[in-house]
């Protein structure tokens, strides 16, 4: 049977490592799951001016033809715009991603650069972090898609190279992107 002493050296030891463990956490609350927005958007989480898809969240993707106009449209719509403190890839974007990697499948010397990006709110270590889950998201969707890994590489500069100045929510959703480059 515990004595009263034990008791208070076990709750001590309890409370000393629940301290010590909440010290090392850290507040980036990013798992590596990489989950695929299926829902229709609300009205008040429409994309930002410019984006692409259809704005009522649904997804109409046509054949592409890599040869013809197709490919100059996947050159053309390159941005993957995402919610405030989200890495799901909407519904709305998945044209973008299949698009894209399409033209990947169909010449597999092209490579491309996934670049994640995060509005001006939160650190900059957390910030890194969302940019580069975001941009895996996008790298996984189109490895998902039969694109090689060694195609898409996935890169964060976090709140660093903004699309568009200022603290609004027109300026922050814009900034929110990951964007696919030419490598």
């Amino acid at each position: 049977m515990m004595t009263n002493n034990m008791h208070r050296r076990a709750v001590w030891l309890a409370c000393v490592s629940a301290a010590v463990l909440a010290g090392c956490a850290s507040d980036v609350k990013l798992n590596d799951n990489v989950p695929v927005e299926t829902r229709t958007p609300a009205a008040n989480t429409a994309p930002p001016t410019g984006g692409t898809g259809a704005a009522t969240g649904q997804s109409s993707v046509a054949a592409v033809d890599v040869a013809g106009a197709d490919a100059a449209a996947a050159a053309a719509n390159r941005i993957v715009y995402f919610d405030f403190d989200s890495f799901v890839v909407k519904d709305e974007y998945r044209a973008v991603v299949e698009t894209n990697a399409k033209v990947l499948n169909a010449n597999r010397q092209k490579r491309l650069a996934a670049e994640g990006h995060t509005d001006e709110r939160g650190g900059r270590e957390y910030n890194l972090a969302l940019g580069q889950k975001r941009a895996e998201a996008v790298q996984r969707a189109m490895v998902l898609l039969g694109v090689a890994e060694g195609q898409v590489e996935a890169v964060s500069f976090g709140e660093e190279r903004p699309a568009a100045t200022g603290s609004t929510e027109e300026a922050w959703a814009k900034n929110r992107r990951v964007e696919l480059k030419d490598r």
